[in-house]
């Protein structure tokens, strides 16, 4: 992979010790919502940095209600209007340092020798949603037919260079993204997976590597999640738009993303930062609905759904498996898990 380069110097002669951010990677806007909102808006609460990578615009999403219906099936439309509502999630977590993935220059963009920051227009092409179709209830996987210019394509090297142009910029102390699986299955939340653990084998023993975390849930506490939305506390925060959303099966295998819950290692309690999350997630217009609050239910915290319209908890926590790197350094508010 050839050398990439970014001309910033934000905490490029850090000391590791010095090192306190987190850098989280992801495939559309609102994924960095859904998966990591509370760890990022705890990060950036304590005044620590953050940073987000999106691969891509969400060009192929569906569109949910009639408000934003004129988008669907206008790809070019859908991403200018989703970069707005990214813009607005990452206010509401507190987040100010984001970066598309393909605005990442290159030497073979035409950077000059000392490049430029992330977030300056690459002459390379855009990364494109890949789409997907809904497989099972919470599980998705690719779709018939993928554009030409979809992220899943993209030469791997290529898109683990940008990464690792960001991560050598940023230096942070965590990262964070999905499982080998992609969390649901969603090939472009694979690929980023993929780049991303390469991009960590890149930097590793040039004084950057980071604890790394992958998005888990705990098993039992997701189950007991499922059970409570159909009760009396989320029925009364839903009001009408509930008899519009499909209930999951309590019953049903549990996400790939699940492992048991003692082998979560991170546990954010997202109740301190519900209120960011829960606006981040409003943000999203055109991917999530019916975002509320739930109060006296000790399972969940609030509840949302998808363009699928199957309801679905906000946990008390947000869980994470660290794989790789030094023990955590960050604020004290995310709790290792006993």
């Amino acid at each position: 992979m050839s050398e990439a380069t970014t001309g910033s110097s934000r905490g490029r002669h850090a000391a590791p010790q010095e090192r306190t951010g987190i850098l989280a990677v992801h495939a559309h806007p609102d994924d960095e919502t859904l998966a990591t909102g509370a760890l990022l808006a705890t990060w950036a609460a304590a005044g620590l940095p953050v940073t987000v990578v999106t691969a891509t615009r969400g060009e192929r999403g569906e569109v949910i209600g009639p408000r934003w219906a004129h988008l669907a099936g206008d790809g070019a439309a859908l991403a200018a209007h989703r970069e707005v509502e990214l813009a607005a999630a990452l206010r509401a977590l507190g987040v100010s340092d984001h970066v598309f993935l393909d605005r990442v220059r290159l030497p073979s963009d035409g950077a000059g020798p000392d490049g430029v920051p992330p977030g300056a227009a690459a002459s390379g092409p855009r990364y494109e949603d890949s789409g997907m179709v809904w497989a099972a209830a919470g599980r998705a996987t690719r779709a018939a037919a993928v554009p030409p210019g979809a992220f899943a394509g993209v030469p791997l090297d290529e898109a683990t260079d940008r990464l690792v142009a960001v991560l050598r910029d940023r230096r942070p102390a965590v990262v964070v993204t999905y499982d080998p699986r992609g969390g649901y299955g969603h090939p472009d939340h694979v690929r980023v997976h993929e780049l991303t653990m390469r991009a960590l084998a890149a930097v590793r023993g040039d004084g950057t590597e980071p604890a790394v975390l992958w998005r888990r849930a705990g098993r039992s506490e997701l189950v007991a999640a499922y059970r409570a939305l159909a009760g009396e506390a989320v029925a009364e925060a839903l009001g009408a738009v509930r008899a519009t959303l499909t209930m999951p099966d309590p019953w049903a295998e549990p996400p790939a993303m699940t492992v048991p819950d003692q082998d979560l290692t991170l546990a954010v309690p997202v109740a301190p930062v519900r209120a960011r999350v829960l606006d981040a997630l409003r943000a999203h217009g055109t991917q999530v609905q019916a975002v509320r609050a739930v109060d006296g239910e000790a399972a969940l915290v609030g509840c949302y759904a998808l363009s699928n319209g199957v309801l679905a908890p906000l946990l008390p926590t947000e869980g994470y498996v660290q794989v790789a790197g030094p023990p955590l350094v960050g604020p004290p508010a995310p709790r290792p898990v006993a």
